[in-house]
């Protein structure tokens, strides 16, 4: 391409353009380039007064290990067809961060079916992700409401309730007020809380209908938001009652939490899952996302790590965790555990639920017990992204 190549933050003009442009490279609309279009920041490349490439990102907060860390989470990115193969999309890329980064985001979540492409960039996947289906008759055969009430629609104790609940897990967003509308318009979500006589709400469900192709409805279940086991069998007790109406339930990808509900309590273990393309993590500033992270108050430890950069050289880091807070600063002291910046990620989303797993995905370490303590330190919470952007 001989034309000169500029990027820009997109005005009106230019975010239809780029509408236009996500419709032909996807093969169908991309419905949140409209309704993000006041929350996000949408940047793009123009070459002779037309935009070939671009993509959304928005600042929010992402909770891990019980703290908000500012993230850029990108979305809806796309290269004009014409204009792949010419590295565009790496520049760009790096042109949507900047304005995020400015802003204060020091880590960056993406999910992309391109895991290839994210890892070159640094991103790497902390957990599967999974979506799950089983039949509403096994619901209801397997799980009792006990004496849960049912009720429709949202309140602000309902999204307090799904906001401390989200604390207790690495990945969650901590939703801004924007979010449930946004989610709710996009997929006609319809909201349904549990919780016991005189008792606050302990649960949260949100799903969404559709009109099956011959006979009955579709149902998928978009958030799963439960205190604890009763509330979640009370869940899955509702959801059982569908078994007249719907064929199947489908936990859409990562809405049900990593927890083995359905494992201990179906009576017929008939269950299936697929695979979906996993979210991925990276850490933009690595000494400020130590910082804002949450960490273990009973911990008190000095490692002298090293990781990769972006170069591919390493650098010497000293972390220190005390009284559930953590610094690291540089050092000339010889790192006793070596990351690559994808295990770095990985190991801050606490993916590595032991030692084992962690050199199985080649972390080095010359102590076993200095791993053993850098392992414990991100493991309080489990990996696990219900949202989606």
């Amino acid at each position: 391409m001989n034309q000169q190549l500029t990027f820009a933050p997109a005005d009106d003009g230019l975010w239809e353009q780029y509408d236009q442009l996500a419709t032909r490279a996807y093969g169908h609309p991309i419905g949140d380039i409209t309704h993000l279009r006041e929350h996000a920041d949408l940047r793009v490349a123009v070459r002779s007064g037309r935009v070939v490439a671009g993509g959304l990102g928005i600042l929010v907060d992402q909770f891990f290990g019980g703290a908000p860390v500012p993230s850029a989470c990108l979305g809806d990115g796309c290269v004009a067809p014409e204009e792949r193969g010419e590295h565009l999309a790496t520049d760009m890329t790096a042109e949507r961060l900047r304005p995020l980064i400015e802003r204060g985001a020091v880590i960056s979540t993406i999910s992309t079916s391109s895991t290839g492409y994210a890892r070159r960039l640094g991103w790497e996947a902390p957990t599967n992700v999974l979506a799950w289906t089983v039949a509403p008759d096994d619901l209801k055969r397997s799980f009792t409401t006990e004496d849960f009430e049912v009720e429709h629609g949202l309140t602000n104790e309902a999204e307090a309730l799904q906001r401390d609940l989200a604390r207790q897990w690495n990945g969650p967003v901590h939703r801004p007020t924007w979010w449930t509308r946004w989610k709710r318009d996009k997929s006609n979500l319809t909201t349904y809380r549990f919780a016991q006589p005189g008792h606050p709400t302990a649960g949260l469900l949100n799903l969404t209908t559709t009109r099956h192709e011959r006979h009955g409805t579709s149902l998928t279940v978009h958030d799963f938001w439960a205190s604890g086991q009763p509330t979640a069998a009370a869940m899955l007790a509702f959801l059982g009652r569908y078994n007249t109406r719907a064929h199947t339930i489908t936990f859409r990808r990562g809405a049900l939490p990593p927890y083995p509900i359905l494992l201990h309590g179906l009576r017929h273990h008939r269950t299936s899952a697929e695979a979906w393309h996993p979210w991925m993590l990276r850490i933009l500033d690595i000494p400020e996302a130590i910082r804002l992270r949450g960490w273990p108050g009973d911990l008190t430890t000095a490692v002298p790590i090293e990781i990769e950069n972006e170069d591919g050289d390493r650098g010497r880091w000293m972390l220190q965790i005390k009284a559930g807070t953590a610094e690291i600063v540089p050092t000339h002291v010889q790192g006793q555990v070596t990351f690559t910046r994808h295990q770095l990620a990985v190991w801050y989303a606490g993916g590595y639920r032991s030692t084992t797993s962690a050199r199985m995905a080649g972390v080095h370490a010359v102590s076993e017990k200095t791993l053993a303590t850098l392992i414990r330190s991100t493991t309080q919470f489990e990996p696990w992204l219900p949202d989606h952007f």
